[in-house]
């Protein structure tokens, strides 16, 4: 267990960023699955807006719980089945 007062704070701010960070990764995850559940009911209307929310979400989360390179991978596969669809 910490012993110094700085330890004991870092502690205390781990913990706050892990539960901040989870909660953002957890929403990053249930928007992304809206979308493919969106795609594959085959309605291109409520997949599109589906796939936007669900870029928001992912950018949003770029530089916090994710990299740059790892969210436009993501949202460039969510485009590109949202384009399929037609």
């Amino acid at each position: 267990m910490a012993n110094h007062k700085s330890s004991k704070k870092r502690v205390l701010v781990t913990t706050k960023k892990n539960e901040i960070n989870t909660s953002r990764r957890s929403a990053v995850k249930t928007a992304t699955k809206k979308a493919l559940k969106a795609i594959e009911s085959g309605d291109k209307a409520a997949a599109t807006t589906a796939t936007r929310s669900a870029e928001s979400r992912i950018m949003k989360s770029v530089g916090k719980v994710m990299p740059k390179r790892r969210a436009s991978r993501k949202v460039s596969r969510l485009a590109k089945k949202v384009s399929k669809m037609a």
